[in-house]
């Protein structure tokens, strides 16, 4: 399909989800199931109320944080963990034991340890993408082509040279699918640690929609918090992957 088809495409496979959204709701005529009408009503007003984008900037920069630093020592720690053998098989154990941690318990447990505060919330999610990111990115280093490194060794490139222009844009591709795996999975951790332990953010906002059984509030904020996602995915991530891996072509 040729690239000026792909906007379009796009926006007609969201209006057609709309509109059978919009039919089965008129269908079920059902509280439970409000209709796509209903529910851009409802995000409007509590835009316009200032509520919705007030708690929707406080998840987001909870994200953001979580984001930046589960990338930042997820990448440091599987770049370690693929290139030194000894130090993979000292942590493998541990990075095992976290992947298979269920969120909730690790949340809980952090909740208690440091108490119901902003670095538990920040923490708490930090430390369930952790391992994902290190376990792709130490895939990502396996995977070097140990021929370019041999080269930069040969006509003594510095370390920091050799980082930016022999690993980096071969960890590239991975680096990009821990990012867009790690944007998924943490907002909907952040969602539950606000949920569990936050006065604000959209996650507190759900639990109070779910008290009153206001399934319309709770299908706005979540649109919300889907948009914004998605523009994060086409505006940012895209761009950005197609602009690192033009080399590659």
């Amino acid at each position: 399909m040729r690239t000026g088809w792909a906007g379009p495409t796009r926006l007609l496979s969201l209006l057609a989800l709309l509109l059978v959204w919009e039919a089965a709701a008129r269908m079920a005529h059902s509280r439970a199931l409000p209709t796509a009408s209903a529910v851009f009503a409802e995000l409007v007003r509590q835009t316009a109320s200032g509520v919705l984008p007030e708690n929707l900037a406080i998840t987001l920069g909870r994200v953001a944080a979580a984001f930046a630093l589960s990338m930042l020592l997820g990448s440091a720690l599987g770049l370690a963990m693929g290139r030194w053998r000894q130090l993979d098989l000292l942590l493998d154990a541990w990075l095992t034991a976290l992947l298979n941690l269920p969120a909730v318990v690790l949340i809980v447990l952090i909740y208690i340890w440091f108490g119901l505060n902003e670095f538990s919330a920040v923490a708490a999610v930090t430390l369930n993408k952790l391992p994902n990111t290190a376990v792709t990115v130490r895939e990502g280093t396996r995977a070097l082509d140990r021929e370019l490194l041999e080269m930069a060794h040969s006509f003594r490139m510095p370390g920091p040279t050799v980082l930016r222009h022999v690993v980096l844009p071969q960890l590239a591709p991975y680096l990009f699918a821990a990012a867009r795996s790690g944007l998924a999975l943490i907002w909907k951790i952040v969602l539950v640690v606000e949920l569990l332990g936050c006065s604000s953010g959209v996650g507190f906002q759900i639990q109070v929609f779910f008290q009153l059984f206001d399934v319309t509030a709770i299908l706005a904020y979540t649109l919300a918090f889907l948009l914004v996602m998605q523009a994060i995915e086409w505006a940012a991530l895209q761009p950005l992957e197609r602009r690192t891996l033009r080399w590659r072509r």
